[in-house]
């Protein structure tokens, strides 16, 4: 697809120019914001976060599949939560080499030895997949990773419609804004949040945002946090270090942080290993998944949300073991997976190793890790493998499919760059939430949805790394 296909607006230089300006302002009124600050002692400044100048063209069926399986998502993230021994087998190589994950899994383990005081489960998370172009024409839909902790942008993708709408209009294209689909994620994730605070039973207890000191993307945080005070759920922001200083559990295990009742912990931070920056952080973790706080996610979920539990998924008759007696449930969601491949020691991961030695270009080496920009590529793929491939160090990483889009043409607008033409590639990222009470799931739903857009010359990273910028799908 090139976009000058669904716009000859793109052949008139001048008019681009006054849509850019136009865009830029339209982003600004309609609260599709970042804030530029890098330091804390940095001035507060805000500018429009990147985004396209107009919405990429993205397959009705295609769209709408991704939409339709992410509550059966929904249900195998918990399922998988819920599975200590599929879990510890699972992870059983990747604890022994990677330092993060092997953190995690003891608090896990801890945290299974004590009495579960709290039967009530809250999981957001986001499902992200790219359009795969096969060598005979066919475009299919592969999933690219499950976000079960921090997924962002629900906030600025409730912004962005009303954006590419507006601008749809000065270009005079009126009807290409009936493509532009309503999207409000941000009321979705703050309904999860609602029932799970409702569940908890306690209208003085807190939902608390547990956050960096520095947050550029604090914009995409208050669009939900709004929509909490709205239903007068009260809602703090707080840090590890300020959960180190001031919380602490009650004879109940009910948290407690500058003296407020915690209902809810909702972690928008805690995804990387630098987010630790003491081992006071990690008593934090600790004391909150004790708690009887309901965590966002809990660390069972966290777990589920791994590379090597996404791999693992991937082979034959694993998913049966989730859904028994479901195999259209099944097939819905195996036909979103790319291949798969263990790094693991013995034969098939032998056979891994080579098999990405001698085409590198058709795979990507992923290591446990979330935040974007982590992914290896290419040459790199030979570098890192050369070296580990008789070392247990390479079960750290898990190789896939190499998703091969169709690039498309469109304008990026970024904060003091020029404007210019770019080839792009595309990643559509579907928000689920589910709640549960103890075997009961009383809340299980497809959110919204979120397009980011690179350069096709960058190989990895999202929007908060600087590579991507906000999207919306025009649906064709």
């Amino acid at each position: 697809l090139s976009l000058a296909t669904v716009y000859d607006v793109l052949k008139d230089e001048n008019l681009i120019k006054n849509i850019e300006e136009v865009a830029k302002d339209t982003a600004l009124l309609h609260g599709v914001l970042m804030r530029t600050k890098e330091t804390p002692n940095s001035p507060e400044v805000a500018s429009y976060a990147p985004f396209t100048l107009f919405p990429t063209p993205v397959p009705t069926v295609l769209f709408h599949q991704a939409l339709a399986v992410q509550t059966h998502f929904n249900r195998l993230v918990d399922r998988v939560s819920q599975n200590p021994g599929f879990l510890e087998e699972t992870l059983a190589s990747t604890i022994k080499v990677d330092n993060f994950t092997a953190r995690l899994f003891n608090i896990y383990k801890q945290v299974q030895h004590e009495h579960h005081p709290q039967s009530i489960v809250l999981g957001l998370n986001r499902s992200d997949y790219m359009l795969d172009h096969s060598p005979d024409g066919g475009t299919s839909l592969k999933q690219i990773e499950i976000n079960t902790i921090a997924a962002s942008f629900g906030g600025l993708a409730s912004r962005t419609p009303d954006v590419h709408r507006h601008i749809l209009k000065v270009a005079n294209l009126p009807e290409e804004c009936n493509n532009v689909l309503d999207n409000n994620p941000a009321a979705g994730l703050a309904r999860g949040l609602a029932k799970a605070w409702e569940l908890y039973g306690s209208e003085r207890a807190v939902v608390m945002f547990l956050v960096e000191d520095v947050q550029r993307n604090i914009y995409d945080h208050r669009y939900v946090e709004n929509e909490l005070w709205k239903r007068n759920i009260p809602v703090i922001r707080r840090q590890f270090e300020d959960v180190c200083r001031t919380g602490s559990l009650d004879e109940s295990k009910r948290l407690f942080v500058d003296g407020r009742e915690v209902a809810i912990v909702y972690f928008r931070n805690g995804y990387m290993p630098q987010n630790y920056t003491s081992e006071k952080s990690w008593e934090a973790r600790l004391m909150m998944e004790r708690s009887l706080a309901v965590k966002c996610p809990d660390i069972s979920t966290h777990l589920a949300g791994t590379k090597k539990v996404q791999q693992e998924l991937a082979r034959r008759g694993v998913l049966e073991r989730f859904f028994p007696d479901e195999p259209k449930t099944v097939a819905q969601i195996r036909a979103t997976f790319a291949g798969l491949y263990t790094l693991d020691m013995g034969e098939e991961g032998d056979k891994t190793v080579a098999m990405a030695l001698a085409s590198p270009d058709r795979y990507v080496l992923k290591p446990q890790r979330e935040g974007g920009g982590n992914n290896i590529y290419g040459s790199e793929i030979c570098e890192v493998l050369e070296n580990l491939k008789n070392s247990t160090e390479r079960t750290a990483y898990i190789l896939m499919d190499k998703i091969q889009p169709v690039p498309v043409q469109n304008y990026l607008l970024r904060p003091g760059a020029p404007l210019r033409l770019n080839s792009c590639l595309s990643e559509l990222g579907v928000f689920g939430a589910y709640v549960r009470k103890g075997k009961d799931m009383v809340f299980n739903e497809c959110l919204g949805h979120l397009l980011r857009t690179k350069s096709s010359e960058h190989a990895d990273g999202g929007v908060a790394a600087g590579v991507a910028v906000l999207d919306n799908p025009l649906l064709v």
